[in-house]
């Protein structure tokens, strides 16, 4: 568990300060913010897209080697994007790069915690996940602080060589769970074709849409209304603040109204949060919209790996786990890159604030839809 919680602040920590590159990155290769925060919009559908392959190599061949093969992805692809000097580059880089390194960090790890955990499985989870708001957090600002003094590309270096120490460590660390040997794979079709399954994806998808855009978007909304860069960048690191809060106060509150309602409710939180965007708001009120986007995006994280755990066994928990947030590689493909395209169209991001509420408020209809049932096990 603890080496789960060092990984996950690291590989995310890293990803999830893209938004205190974006401006200078976009500057420096004369891309604008659209193509620019396409950069990120590749890194989370890598990250998620690639767990797809990640979850089930755990699966199968354990995760010592699956987490070497991310902190080798990682730094070489921080240091490909700190030397790059066209926009295609810092796709390949970044976009590949730090997208496996979270990919081979992140379904891998939440399926090993919750194979090795059961009574106490969403907790666990809970604390472990809870390294990607802390890493959110501290990551952020101290890359627009790092920016500030060196410049983005050395700031690069540093996250590279920071990054690689820390997952090798955790690769050393982590062992498969007793619940699963290496080569112990479970079949994953006839679970993924529930009615259960495919409404968590589409949920999923549409939820993915707009999570990802405040991300990228938000810290330059915000020195557009007159925050400094370091404080518009630690507007991410509230919500990734916000985050740990909802990854163990709502883990704990699973316990007493359901993981599925607690999930839900995730939801519903997330998509009215961004009422608090309407109206050209000043910072304050810009901090209280991350800290509850921060809230349900933490508990969303933290209760999708019990929650499928629940519904379908723990067995292949992490083909289950890789399959479902290919469901989030395809709405963060969506999202932060359309929502820069508006922007710059319009000169404003009232359309993209709207435009989020309503997707929000549709996938929380969708995953009010999901029942719980007797987990569906595979066939011994």
């Amino acid at each position: 568990m603890a080496a789960a919680f060092v990984a996950m602040f690291t590989s995310f920590g890293v990803a999830y300060s893209f938004g205190a590159f974006l401006l200078p990155m976009s500057e420096a290769l004369g891309s604008g913010p659209g193509a620019t925060a396409g950069v990120f919009s590749l890194t989370t559908m890598a990250f998620f897209g690639l767990g797809a392959f990640s979850g089930p190599a755990v699966d199968r061949f354990g995760p010592r080697r699956v987490v070497l093969v991310g902190a080798l992805a990682m730094g070489l692809g921080l240091v490909l994007t700190s030397r790059a000097t066209a926009l295609w580059q810092a796709y390949l880089g970044h976009g590949l790069g730090v997208g496996l390194g979270v990919a081979c960090s992140y379904v891998p790890l939440v399926a090993v915690v919750g194979g090795w955990f059961a009574r106490r499985r969403t907790l666990a989870v809970g604390i472990a996940v809870s390294g990607i708001g802390l890493g959110t957090l501290l990551v952020a600002p101290l890359a627009a602080d790092l920016i500030a003094r060196y410049g983005w590309r050395e700031a690069y270096l540093v996250l590279a060589a920071v990054s690689t120490v820390a997952l090798v460590a955790c690769a050393l660390l982590v062992r498969a769970a007793p619940t699963a040997t290496e080569g112990d794979a479970a079949p994953l079709l006839p679970r993924l074709r529930t009615p259960m399954y495919l409404r968590l994806y589409a949920s999923g998808l549409l939820l993915s849409v707009v999570l990802y855009i405040p991300f990228v978007h938000l810290p330059a909304y915000a020195v557009s209304r007159g925050a400094g860069d370091v404080a518009a960048a630690t507007l991410v690191g509230v919500i990734g603040a916000a985050s740990i809060v909802g990854r163990l106060a709502l883990g704990a509150a699973a316990a007493r109204t359901g993981v599925l309602r607690t999930y839900q409710a995730c939801f519903a939180l997330m998509a009215g949060s961004f009422l608090l965007w309407l109206g050209s708001p000043g910072y304050p009120r810009l901090v209280v919209f991350a800290a509850l986007l921060g809230i349900g995006y933490g508990g969303f994280v933290a209760l999708g790996p019990p929650l499928v755990a629940d519904l379908f066994g723990v067995r292949g928990l992490g083909g289950l786990l890789g399959i479902l947030y290919t469901s989030a590689a395809l709405g963060s493909a969506i999202g932060p890159p359309a929502a820069g395209a508006v922007i710059g169209a319009t000169e404003g991001y009232l359309p993209v604030i709207v435009a989020a509420l309503a997707i929000g408020t549709a996938a929380t209809v969708v995953v009010l839809t999901v029942r719980t049932a007797s987990p569906v096990e595979p066939s011994q």
